[in-house]
């Protein structure tokens, strides 16, 4: 059968799309009755869940399956046998029931809700699945006797929702010391607040006729409860101030001790000395809400799905070696001197030395950098890198935890890294702020010594107390932590707040092409021949698919989808060469695949049409081309014709100039459109960008553009699985949601206004209070309302203006 028949004709990409997922069918080969499938995996579901009677899935929503592809009967889940993984991933176990709580990202529809509600129609061993949709999680209650942890897993996996499990999970902890102890501040705090402002209320309304005794009695009770405040809750200001003074650095946390120091001491003084109230309301009331805000930033780190440790990204398991025997354990138990066996785009789990096979890893996940690294036997592979190629056996000479992988997270070396390109804004103006007001302080009160001593004091503290930034400080926490939730409701995910800032100074955006604008599904292939010769048959196929099987590139992905039958599974001296092509030896056969240059043959034409062209070769003899339909992701035109208006665009494509006509529609200028670019064109590119004083995004699909990503000011990497990315970029944009990119950004720059007007506000009362300060006649009842009031109103302000303009910017 030739390709032409496989590959449906524009008719039957419009009529025939699967029944489980939706996606067009390549051909209409697989169905059953009436109802087409995609691949054998769609198929299977569906047969599973008509044997059940659980095809009310398909009436609640539209083709809500997700497409499985061709159904694995491999051992990758044979780690769950494992009695301590079982431990550590189950909730409860009493020896008869066991519930175990799994993360499944594909959940996306009220079909999957009641499918995995109804597993146990499925299997009557599972008593009991409850679905939270917002976590995107699935507990299960099952049956021990009747049924493993293994085959709930299989089962879950098998009608499309394989959970997502990592190291992560196997190494459950309590939450957190730090965590604790900023609840425990903030339940100090708040309990100090509320009692201090219920024993000053006396004082705020009697009008000064208060009994002595007792208005001493309520002092001495505000002070009890103010000293944990002050030595507890209020530590990690004092600490975070410290350390920024010692580096050097006037952070925000400096003006706010200040006034923390002034507003404690002062009330303690006048309290003593002279019998007044003092200030320990609004200083209780101060610490209360910048802990609130502290906790509102740390909630939006720990919603970011960035925000995991090395081992969220390792295999769970891996593969050990004992002579001819494989057996798969838990990489918990891989210990020195274990003899591994990796397979083509698999981790490097520890530091190993290479025994049998040929390396070829990239260590793009260590270093940002996307050119594979050849090694030969005996060489040191560390941790972290991943095999470009066929199965590689390692022998581990270091244990997980002390691999290099490990210690270079552990040193927060991404993290310098990433802060050395930005200065925080709010610590650039407490660096100003904290001068004016102790500029202004100290005015005053040289102004009033004249009068007396005790009045230039008044007037000096009270300007460090007015003047205390604390809705500065909230200001930021709520805006940005407010836009990180917005962003990701539309499919948009930011490592960290400040990538919010970047997004907004960047004057230049350059995109890839194969990945970002073009879909890397939904295309046919179609056999261009090169002076006549015949097209592939069918054994030639299956030679070309094997090979393509290897590698992850988005072309390679296509063709393999699009080509029927089974592949060759041992293939030998397997080697991709980024932005050239991929080669190896697959039954005997050498086969080559990629640019034309590289394949060793002239360039087949591709008759003007939107597409790609892949050359192959097969033991060395040119045997055509496979000519790839490029289909544009939706909204192309139009977020590019609205950026070129504002930004300076440019194209880097690692495919040749085909295309540069059809490209030309979107992208005015031909003087930035750039072809036969490889990874390190790419990254030079940035570079020189950056050279000229340029702000860079870098658009990339996460692949070859590692270096391009990470080199940019932000790097966005457009993921059509958001499980699998770069670690090298900023930020990622689900492929689905690439038309609101418009959106994204005018938003970005609305939020850095949003900061500006939230700075704007607590700045006027400041003024306003200092008009009180400056004659040195701030009165308790003044600061314990002006202090929590324009705290308050800034948060309230940041949270609705960041809804306010998500909406009036299209995003939801």
């Amino acid at each position: 059968m030739s390709v032409e028949t496989r590959i449906p004709d524009s008719k039957t990409k419009s009529n025939v799309k699967c029944y489980h997922c939706g996606l067009v069918c390549p051909s209409d080969s697989i169905f059953i009755g009436e109802k087409f499938f995609c691949c054998q995996g769609c198929r299977t579901v569906y047969e599973i869940l008509e044997e059940n009677n659980l095809c009310q899935y398909y009436n609640l929503n539209s083709t809500p399956g997700i497409r499985l592809g061709e159904v694995n009967k491999d051992v990758r889940f044979g780690y769950l046998d494992d009695e301590t993984v079982k431990r550590q991933l189950s909730n409860f176990s009493d020896g008869t029931i066991s519930t175990v709580t799994f993360k499944i990202p594909s959940i996306h529809c009220s079909s999957c809700i009641w499918l995995l509600e109804n597993l146990f129609t499925i299997n009557p061993a599972i008593s009991n699945s409850r679905v939270d949709f917002l976590k995107k999680e699935l507990s299960v209650s099952f049956i021990e006797k009747d049924i493993t942890l293994r085959q709930v897993v299989e089962l879950i996996t098998s009608i499309g929702y394989e959970p997502q499990i990592n190291l992560k999970d196997l190494d459950k902890k309590v939450k957190k010391e730090t965590d604790r102890s900023l609840y425990l501040k903030i339940g100090v705090a708040g309990f100090c607040f509320a009692n201090i402002m219920l024993f000053s209320l006396p004082e705020y309304f009697s009008g000064g006729k208060i009994d002595p005794s007792l208005r001493s009695f309520f002092q001495f009770l505000n002070i009890l409860l103010a000293i944990p405040v002050f030595f507890y809750s209020s530590s990690e200001f004092f600490k975070s101030a410290l350390s920024g003074l010692k580096h050097k650095i006037v952070n925000i946390d400096v003006p706010i001790s200040l006034g923390i120091l002034t507003l404690f001491f002062r009330s303690i003084f006048e309290i003593i000395t002279i019998g007044e109230a003092g200030y320990m309301d609004s200083f209780v009331a101060l610490v209360f809400l910048l802990l609130v805000g502290k906790l509102f930033q740390k909630k939006t780190f720990d919603f970011l799905s960035f925000e995991r440790d090395y081992k969220a990204y390792f295999p769970v398991s891996i593969t050990k070696s004992s002579g001819t025997a494989q057996t798969s354990i838990p990489l918990s138990k891989l210990s020195k001197g274990d003899r591994i066996l990796v397979r083509n785009q698999e981790l490097i789990p520890a530091d190993s030395i290479l025994i049998d096979g040929h390396g070829f890893i990239d260590y793009s996940f260590v270093t940002g950098e996307s050119n594979p690294v050849p090694k030969q036997s005996g060489d040191l592979l560390y941790a972290g890198g991943r095999q470009v190629g066929g199965a590689i056996e390692l022998d581990v000479v270091k244990d997980v935890s002390q691999s290099y992988l490990t210690q270079l997270w552990n040193t927060d070396t991404f993290e310098q890294t990433y802060k050395s390109k930005i200065t925080s804004i709010t610590n650039l103006v407490a660096k100003y702020f904290t001068f004016i007001v102790i500029t202004i302080a100290t005015i005053a009160a040289v102004y009033w010594f004249q009068t007396g001593p005790i009045l230039a004091m008044n007037a000096f503290t009270a300007v460090l107390i007015i003047a205390c930034p604390c809705a500065l400080a909230l200001s930021i926490p709520f805006t940005f932590g407010n836009s990180l939730r917005i962003l990701a409701r539309n499919k948009f995910y930011l490592k960290n707040t400040d990538i919010i800032e970047l997004l907004a100074k960047v004057d230049t955006i350059v995109f890839d092409k194969t990945g970002t604008l073009t879909k890397s599904q939904d295309s046919g292939i179609k056999f261009v021949s090169i002076n006549g010769k015949r097209d592939f048959t069918d054994y030639e196929r299956k030679l070309i698919k094997s090979l393509v099987h290897q590698s992850a590139h988005p072309l390679s992905r296509r063709i393999e989808s699009a080509l029927n039958g089974g592949i060759f599974t041992n293939i030998l001296e397997f080697a991709e060469i980024p932005g050239r092509g991929i080669e190896g030896i697959v039954d005997d056969h050498h086969v080559k695949i990629g640019s034309a240059a590289f394949v060793g043959q002239e360039t087949c034409r591709n008759n003007g049409t939107m597409a790609s062209v892949v050359s192959i070769s097969i033991d060395d003899q040119s045997r055509g081309c496979y000519q790839l339909e490029n289909i544009y992701r939706p909204g192309l035109e139009r977020v590019i014709k609205y950026l070129g208006n504002l930004y300076d665009l440019a194209l880097l494509s690692g495919d040749n100039e085909s295309e540069k006509s059809n490209l030309l529609r979107f992208f005015k200028d031909p003087g930035y459109l750039y072809f036969n670019q490889s990874p390190m064109d790419k990254l030079e590119f940035v570079k020189k960008l950056q050279r000229e004083n340029k702000k860079v995004l870098m658009i990339g699909d996460g692949l070859n553009d590692a270096g391009a990503l990470r080199q940019s000011d932000v790097g966005i990497s457009v993921s059509e699985d958001l499980n699998s990315f770069s670690p090298a970029c900023d930020a990622i944009l689900e492929a689905k949601s690439f038309p609101q990119l418009i959106n994204i950004l005018r938003f970005a720059k609305t939020n850095m206004n949003i900061i500006i007007a939230s700075f704007t506000i607590s700045f006027l009362y400041n003024i306003f209070g200092l008009g009180f300060a400056v004659r040195g006649i701030l009165s308790p009842l003044i600061s314990a309302i002006l202090m929590p009031l324009s705290s308050i109103s800034v948060i309230l302000f940041a949270t609705g203006s960041t809804y306010f303009f998500a909406k009036l910017k299209g995003l939801r």
